[in-house]
């Protein structure tokens, strides 16, 4: 193994960095989501006071995000502005307050007050001007559980914008927008649920590309995906994250001395081979709590932990809440 690391090293990295990316992916399920659809026209803007976190009713892992159907309009977030068109998408991973607009010095708009209350039959549509020609926007928020694994959160910027646009691999994403408004356009039977799944297929999609397509970095779980040695390394923990990994055997896989890989991992990661284990283990404990049924005390064992108390402790260390609220608010 260590010969095919040496002789094709961009490969390897490659397949490694790869293979961490899909065991990632695959746990991510939305645990919430809101859709609606936001016409203005004329001049106009909207509050920047970040809303959607007090809709969702939770406190993390709220991710708000806008879609550009048709028209242009300015975003505004942290002193920059940029312009936005048709296909652009933006996605907050903090939920960081920013302002939308066209013109200057318009309307001062807040859209989520005026939703109607839950449940809905349809998308609400909130119209704000009488030209047909101007802005349309799909807005609303995801509810990720996949942004307690600390490592993925850290990578994340304050703000995602993709832009379709004449993208030669955004086809598929187009379509995928397409279909989004003709469900708001044309109400059909399962339509309300529809725009769940085609949100979550949109978001994972953002992430890959985010996480392939990031500058490179020195520090950081980019950086270490970017690491021959070190993807190799996380690739074996994702894989097989409940097997009882030491230092030795990881060492070994990596190519590297004990000494150098947990010195690697603590200069990269900000921490230990061994700990990082951990952690990835907690954070797929916490989507079993959120999805399924199965007993804690058998979550606890799957996760490495010889008593239930144990594991009490170190999940609410990691989450901030312990495993039976964690699994009552996911599941409300």
């Amino acid at each position: 193994m260590r010969e095919a690391l040496s002789e094709n090293p961009d490969q390897a990295r490659g397949v490694a960095r790869d293979d961490v990316l899909s065991a990632l992916l695959s746990t991510i399920r939305l645990s919430g989501s809101l859709q609606f659809c936001f016409m203005p026209s004329g001049n106009w803007q909207t509050d920047a006071t970040p809303s959607m976190a007090s809709l969702s009713g939770k406190s993390g892992g709220t991710v708000p995000f806008h879609i550009v159907a048709a028209g242009h309009c300015w975003l505004k977030m942290e002193g920059e502005e940029a312009v936005l068109e048709p296909g652009d998408v933006l996605v907050f991973p903090f939920g960081t307050g920013h302002q939308l607009g066209a013109g200057i010095d318009g309307r001062l708009i807040n859209p989520t007050r005026e939703l109607p209350p839950k449940p809905w039959r349809q998308i609400p549509v909130l119209r704000h001007g009488d030209d047909d020609q101007g802005v349309r926007l799909l807005c609303g928020y995801l509810q990720c559980d996949a942004l307690g694994f600390a490592p993925l959160k850290r990578a994340l910027p304050r703000l995602i914008h993709v832009k379709t646009r004449g993208a030669n691999d955004g086809d598929w994403l187009r379509a995928t927008i397409r279909q989004m408004v003709d469900e708001v356009d044309t109400p059909r039977a399962g339509g309300i649920s529809m725009l769940p799944r085609l949100t979550e297929i949109i978001f994972i999609e953002i992430l890959r590309h985010q996480i392939m397509m990031a500058e490179p970095q020195t520090t950081g779980w980019l950086a270490a995906l970017a690491d021959a040695a070190l993807s190799r390394c996380l690739s074996l923990i994702h894989d097989d994250p409940m097997r009882d990994w030491s230092l030795d055997e990881l060492s070994a896989a990596s190519g590297m001395s004990r000494s150098v890989l947990a010195e690697r991992f603590q200069t990269v990661l900000g921490t230990s081979p061994i700990r990082y284990v951990r952690d990835w283990r907690l954070y797929l404990a916490s989507v079993a709590l959120a999805s399924s049924g199965r007993a804690i005390a058998t979550i606890a064992y799957e996760t490495g932990y010889a008593t239930e108390a144990a594991f009490n402790r170190a999940f609410s260390r990691a989450f901030g809440t312990p495993p039976g609220s964690w699994r009552a608010m996911a599941q409300t």
